[in-house]
């Protein structure tokens, strides 16, 4: 299958970058946004900039983690399902469709200067346009495209001319007083022109086809960012600076009016044909991707089929183009620039706030097929002012915008419980979702939710899998992260009550690809095959190695876990099993419905296991626990040593009762063994002192005390993460 070739540099993505955000939010927005703010339109623009940084560093990682997926619209599809998808999509193409019905209304007005037409009849003109432009999207015009980076640079050139000269010319008195409407009008002003860059993230789109895009792609985007929020304050700058107020505030042409203003008509007539050119261009692109959200979902199954047919000659969607371009000419006959304007930044926050969500979700549930290049920095916080800020934006947006955004949610829920509720794929949130989660967004049905198991085995031996399976003791799955493979294949072997070990690589894909599609044996896969089969040759150990391929890591082991009916599931583990609110991960989602027993391995790097320190609460089952570490013992020829750690006032006769009982405990096994108990008011510091002298710490899952760690989980295992040796931590059933 052919691939996207990897073909574009640093410079080619800024200026595509560029390109999406240079348009209706300079040569036509600033007008109308000043009627809000007044002179401090200037900071509106900044401070839009800054809250926007979130959603650029959110779609670097998530495009870098799918860098052939397609936009904003797959990530949120992988992230929350196809219900969530369908919203997101229809969101995402009337927000890009009305920036695009914005720019062919100011696209109008600048044409206006050279036709004298009222604007009225200015909005006809950007119909006639806007006709053109959806046939030359039908027809396949591919030329139109290869002038875009020209258009940019004569743009970008003009706008910095004109500023060079706007500069000197500013009068003072025009600049005073800075806040026309306070705070409120600043802060509704910052949501008003938050559309301005939303193109800076386009390029996520094309991760597929640039360079090293773990530099890049973030590079790119903030550098373009970086470009046009200069452009954008000092042109809104020098705008108040020169132009009356009550002039500029119903203004929709305000480029055309500065430079008539400094030059007069001759250099008035120049910045308009900048403006008819830079607009078209824009519209012309807007066109172009908006119509390719409704004609993916289509084939995605969450539209209806029609709208995935492609023109018989030019292969193009028609059917989406013309959709598209129908419900921008209804925009701009009944919509005035001001709602149109303000419907488009509603959609695009609200459509960010759902990107920042989606790489919180990723990275917490640690699904292990998410693996980008480039990782967001100042994780979470800078997601979660990302999200707050844009909940923020939206209410200061208005009602009419806010209503919008509700009934985009209620029409995409009802779109897909009527073509996309058949669809197969589900998203990460539901496979990982605490409860709370799972009633935002999804119906819980236990029985529905439960998939068969969808995992392929590369052995065609089919019964000959099975018996295996019946087999094991204990399951070993190798999920990508561990240490060490035979380390952790080798402490399973250790716990092992029968002859039996089944060490299974898994391999997570996103619910959208075929299995079929990564079945074959990599480099990798020999490898862990081979080291395995040395392991068990060198030990002596009854050791089978499996490979699997699938979509849901965790219903898999489930699966395997009840075929094989085996006693322990051993897994490498980083000290976390409960990752954040409203999601687990893998693990955490093991812990809370599989049947067997499982011990989770921290693997610090230890490799000689000589010293045993097994630590557990007063009462732990700890007969059992006993029983486990004996037959570590056994297989190290280890000794070790049972903890109790209590506060320093204590009383001297519990603590010597409990000693006694410990010790009565340990003689019952073969291995050698004694008993400590330690004073210590921080359990936590003394445990992490004392494991410095031991090379395995045993302990216990950690009782979940109150109600927030019932809703959101434990999180960190704060014994695991200090522990100076490596960790082995038991959940047991019975």
């Amino acid at each position: 299958m052919k691939k996207l070739v990897r073909s574009l540099n640093l410079t080619s993505v800024i200026a595509i970058s560029i390109g999406g955000m240079l348009g209706s939010g300079i040569f036509v927005l600033p007008g109308i946004a000043a009627a809000k703010t007044g002179p401090s339109l200037w900071l509106a623009y900044l401070l839009a900039a800054i809250f926007i940084i979130p959603a650029a560093l959110s779609k670097s990682e998530l495009a870098t983690a799918m860098p052939s997926s397609g936009g904003t619209y797959v990530y949120i599809e992988r992230t929350f399902g196809p219900i969530m998808g369908t919203i997101s999509g229809i969101g995402l193409w009337l927000s890009l469709l009305l920036k695009s019905a914005f720019a062919l209304v100011g696209f109008g007005a600048y044409m206006s200067v050279f036709s004298g037409a009222d604007h009225d009849y200015s909005k006809y003109i950007a119909i006639f346009f806007l006709f053109l432009i959806m046939m030359l999207n039908i027809y396949g015009v591919k030329k139109v495209g290869k002038v875009q980076i020209f258009i940019v640079s004569l743009s970008l050139t003009g706008l910095i001319l004109l500023l060079f000269f706007a500069l000197p010319s500013i009068d003072p008195d025009l600049l005073e007083p800075s806040f026309t409407n306070g705070s409120y009008g600043l802060i509704s002003t910052v949501a008003f022109v938050y559309i301005s860059y939303a193109g800076v993230t386009k390029v996520a789109a094309i991760a597929g086809e640039i360079k090293n895009p773990g530099r890049n792609l973030p590079l790119s985007m903030l550098f373009s960012l970086f470009i046009m929020a200069i452009i954008y304050v000092s042109i809104a700058f020098v705008l108040v600076g020169n132009i009356p107020l009550n002039e500029l505030s119903i203004d929709i042409k305000p480029i055309y009016t500065l430079a008539y203003s400094l030059g007069g008509k001759n250099v008035g007539y120049a910045a308009a044909a900048l403006g008819i050119i830079t607009l078209v261009s824009m519209a012309n692109s807007g066109v172009l991707a908006s119509s390719r959200f409704p004609f993916a979902m289509a084939r995605d199954k969450l539209f209806p089929a029609f709208m995935s047919k492609l023109h018989p000659e030019k292969f193009t969607p028609f059917v989406t183009i013309f959709m598209t371009s129908l419900v921008m000419a209804l925009a701009i006959l009944f919509l005035d620039v001001e709602k149109i304007a303000k419907l488009a930044s509603a959609f695009m926050v609200f459509s960010f706030m759902m990107v920042n969500t989606s790489v919180i979700i990723l990275r917490e549930t640690a699904v292990q097929w998410y693996n980008p290049k480039y990782k967001s920095p100042l994780y979470p916080y800078v997601q979660i002012f990302g999200i707050i800020s844009g909940a923020v934006l939206l209410v200061l947006l208005g009602w009419l915008p806010f209503l919008s955004v509700f009934a985009v949610i209620i029409l995409g829920i009802i779109i897909y419980y009527i073509y996309g509720s058949k669809a197969a794929r589900i998203g990460v949130l539901r496979q990982y979702g605490h409860r709370p989660a799972m009633y935002l967004f999804y119906r819980r049905d236990r029985n529905k939710r439960r998939n068969k198991l969808r995992s392929v085995f590369e052995n065609n031996d089919t019964s000959q899998d099975r018996d295996i399976i019946s087999e094991a003791g204990v399951v070993v799955p190798l999920l990508g992260n561990e240490r060490s493979a035979e380390m952790l294949t080798e402490i399973g072997a250790a716990i092992n009550k029968k002859d039996k070990t089944l060490t299974i690589n898994i391999t997570e894909i996103p619910n959208q690809t075929f299995l079929d599609a990564v079945m074959s044996e990599d480099s990798n896969i020999a490898s862990l095959k081979r080291r395995v089969g040395r392991l068990s040759e060198a030990k002596g150990l009854d050791i089978d190695f499996e490979c699997v391929v699938t979509h849901n890591l965790s219903q898999t082991i489930y699966e395997l876990s009840n075929q094989a009916h085996c006693d322990w599931l051993v897994l490498s583990w980083k000290g976390r099993d409960y990752n954040g609110i409203l999601v687990n991960n893998p693990i955490g989602w093991l812990m809370t419905h599989i049947n067997s027993d499982v011990a989770l391995f921290k693997d610090n790097g230890v490799r000689y296991i000589t010293k045993i320190l097994l630590a557990l609460r007063p009462g732990r089952k700890d007969k059992n626990f006993v029983a486990i570490v004996d037959r570590i013992c056994k297989y190290y020829n280890a000794s070790f040593t049972m903890l109790h750690v209590v506060p320093e006032d204590f009383p001297p006769v519990q603590a010597k009762e409990m000693k006694k009982n410990s010790e009565e405990l340990i003689t019952e096994v073969d291995s050698e063994g004694g008993v400590v108990v330690y004073k210590a008011n921080n359990s936590i510091k003394a445990i992490s002192e004392i494991s410095a002298d031991y090379d395995l710490l045993v302990i216990g899952t950690p009782v979940k005390d109150s109600w927030l760690d019932l809703l959101f989980g434990t999180g960190k295992d704060k014994f695991a993460e200090s522990s100076a040796c490596s960790v082995l931590r038991l959940t047991m059933r019975d």
